[in-house]
């Protein structure tokens, strides 16, 4: 579903991330990666979704090489991206517009949409949310609503930056029951090795550009 061939990386400052990686995510796996803060751990990612570009190598999504932005489209469509800070993913005023948000943009007919927010909201335990103000929720359940808004997207791949950074013990087992329940594909970068031991089936550590199995 996504292989890396060689691939290469540095910042415009000339600091280098990546030289020649090798890294390959297949259908159903479960895949941790931990590493020092500044390894390429979130910028994996972001090669991966074309928010940034690689500067040597192959990136292969689907089994077909991306390298322009419009043949990214189609990667966002199925890869869903939860980013590190849920501040960057929630921007509507409630929940249920931040949930509809993805399908409307697929063009999804709106009666439709209601019931899909209504299925995933109801999915995440997140039921009664769909008038809250997303601003005002804690920092657990604004991690919660924003895997909801990948998960009404359907997504193939999920791609989780820190999904349990800064949340309790009730709200860490909340995801990573809905991981283990609700997911089939997807890589998990944390610092939360007892949550990689529950939720994944191999473990990666990035360091020095490379991922080495544990």
């Amino acid at each position: 579903m996504i292989e890396f061939r060689d691939v290469s990386f540095e910042y415009p400052n000339g600091r280098k991330v990546f030289e020649s990686l090798n890294f390959h995510v297949r259908k159903g796996d479960r895949i941790g990666i931990v590493g020092p803060n500044g390894s390429g751990k979130t910028t994996l990612f972001h090669l991966v979704v074309g928010l940034i570009k690689p500067s040597g190598g192959e990136i292969l999504v689907f089994g077909k090489p991306r390298k322009a932005e419009k043949e990214f489209h189609e990667v966002r469509k199925r890869v869903g991206l939860l980013f590190q800070d849920p501040e960057d993913q929630l921007f509507c005023p409630t929940v249920a517009e931040d949930v509809a948000f993805g399908p409307l943009n697929l063009r999804i007919p709106k009666d439709e949409v209601h019931g899909i927010v209504e299925r995933t909201l109801n999915d995440l335990g997140l039921d009664g949310f769909e008038d809250r103000v997303t601003y005002n929720l804690s920092g657990g359940e604004k991690k919660l609503v924003s895997l909801a808004t990948l998960f009404s997207m359907n997504p193939e791949v999920l791609l989780l930056d820190e999904p349990t950074a800064g949340l309790d013990d009730k709200a860490t087992r909340k995801i990573e029951d809905i991981l283990l329940q609700k997911a089939q594909t997807y890589i998990i970068v944390s610092h939360h090795r007892d949550v990689l031991k529950k939720t994944t089936r191999k473990i990666y550590r990035m360091e020095h550009g490379t991922l080495n199995l544990l």
